[in-house]
């Protein structure tokens, strides 16, 4: 997969040399960061559709969770919240109740950060690393649901940190990349915000022309018009 995805990039002649604010970013380099974070997975055996778009097709209806001795759920509402105004085409909306949820957000502390893995993942998924974690549950025709486990009691940057990135990725993207400086998705940066770089990358994610379940040559035929568009929206 990582191989096909690279083949196609450089048809595209789309480059990996990620460093300059997102607004300079040429087609190509955003392009390429596109294919690093929706192809492919973090966490490769989850299993899954790693190959494929990953998105949510419908309404994304958020529960939270708050099991801290923090009550965060003000702060995890308003981003939430913020997200349909950045990101065209997504319709989100935090509930009162985890039954009309698809997309559950544990706020945890540390010390039960383990048990609420354990109980929701089993212990299969007790030796992923990080410090926060989120799981999707995809198919070919979407996103089913997803579960992000968020730790409050390390922390304002951890706190945001988390939050942003296991949120974002609930959304599709699931997979990190070391090439991506300006990005959230990336465990080796220090961004703790949702950067000018990642909405193009959501927002390219959710253009209505990328579609759940296409794969890497299907969106090579309809990125170049689709990055041109979401520029225009986004300036």
């Amino acid at each position: 997969m990582r191989i096909a995805a690279l083949s196609l990039l450089a048809l595209l002649g789309i480059g990996s040399a990620l460093g300059q604010p997102a607004l300079a970013f040429s087609d190509r380099q955003l392009g390429a960061a596109f294919y690093q974070t929706v192809f492919g997975a973090e966490y490769t055996d989850w299993g899954g559709h790693a190959d494929i778009v990953k998105k949510f097709t419908g309404p994304v209806r958020v529960y939270i969770d708050n099991r801290s001795r923090f009550d965060r759920r003000a702060d995890v509402a308003q981003f939430v919240g913020s997200l349909p105004r950045h990101i065209r085409g997504l319709d989100m909306a935090v509930v009162g109740s985890p039954a009309s949820a698809n997309f559950r957000i544990y706020v945890v502390d540390r010390a039960q950060y383990r048990s609420v893995v354990r109980t929701l993942y089993g212990d299969k998924y007790m030796h992923v690393p990080g410090r926060c974690l989120v799981r999707v549950y995809s198919r070919p025709s979407g996103i089913r649901r997803s579960d992000a486990v968020i730790v409050a009691d390390e922390g304002e940057f951890l706190f945001q940190r988390c939050l942003v990135e296991e949120v974002l990725q609930g959304l599709g993207p699931v997979n990190d990349s070391p090439g991506l400086p300006d990005s959230v998705f990336n465990d080796n940066s220090r961004h703790a915000r949702f950067t000018s770089h990642d909405r193009f990358i959501l927002n390219i994610l959710y253009h209505r022309r990328i579609r759940a379940g296409m794969n890497a040559s299907q969106v090579a035929a309809v990125l170049p018009e689709v990055i041109r568009d979401v520029r225009r929206q986004l300036r």
